[in-house]
């Protein structure tokens, strides 16, 4: 099986990734896993990756799409993988389209992870950090004992300029832009599945196997 996982940030992804590549035993691919990978082992495709990035550009599709289609033709995705990050672009969708025809696949399902932009700000700008050991709590979900101290070390934590509110809501019309066209190309393809990622991660996890079996 071939499921996409879309959502914006502070939706759960990350979550509900490991659950869904446990269940169907099929690997969980990231384009920056991807790259990680390729980089470390200092492949052709790694290395070319690498001199677009060392300049400071995005890596081209063209080469997105032979990374991609790369790891899914290993060993351990034979019989499906779980893409996290990619597609990014109608373009790619298409591309992926034609990876997998060429492999007698094609996408199961994308499922699509929906929160509120007001829920998502309140449980991203919730982060705080320590200055000294950089471990994380959350001033709702796992506050610290003492205020403005971390647990571990009693160091002071704070709020980082990306988990502010107003930065986190440009990210998520950054995201909302650049997702919409993808949200419709699977909804036109049939095979978009929405899941209320608002609720507790255990019935987001039910909602998504119940849309997994069907």
């Amino acid at each position: 099986m071939i499921v996409i996982l879309l959502g914006p940030p502070g939706a759960g992804k990350g979550t509900q990734a490991e659950a869904i590549s446990k269940s169907l035993n099929v690997p969980h691919v990231s384009t920056g896993d991807i790259f990680r990978a390729n980089l470390e082992h200092g492949t052709a495709l790694g290395l070319e990756a690498k001199k677009f990035m060392d300049r400071g550009e995005l890596v081209p599709d063209a080469l997105v799409v032979k990374l991609v289609a790369d790891r899914l033709s290993k060993p351990d995705a034979a019989s499906g993988a779980l893409l996290d990050g990619f597609p990014r672009t109608t373009a790619q969708a298409q591309a992926l389209s034609d990876i997998l025809a060429a492999q007698g696949k094609k996408v199961d399902v994308c499922l699509l992870l929906e929160v509120p932009d007001a829920d998502l700000v309140a449980r991203l700008s919730g982060r705080r950090i320590c200055r000294s050991c950089g471990g994380s709590s959350h001033v709702v979900y796992s506050p610290t004992k003492k205020e403005n101290a971390c647990d571990k070390c009693g160091g002071e934590i704070y709020q980082r300029d990306d988990d502010k509110p107003a930065t986190i809501q440009s990210r998520l019309d950054v995201y909302h832009k650049q997702t919409k066209p993808l949200v419709e190309w699977y909804r036109g393809q049939g095979n978009l599945r929405a899941i209320d990622g608002s609720a507790a991660p255990g019935v987001v996890g039910a909602a998504i196997t119940k849309a997994l079996s069907e």
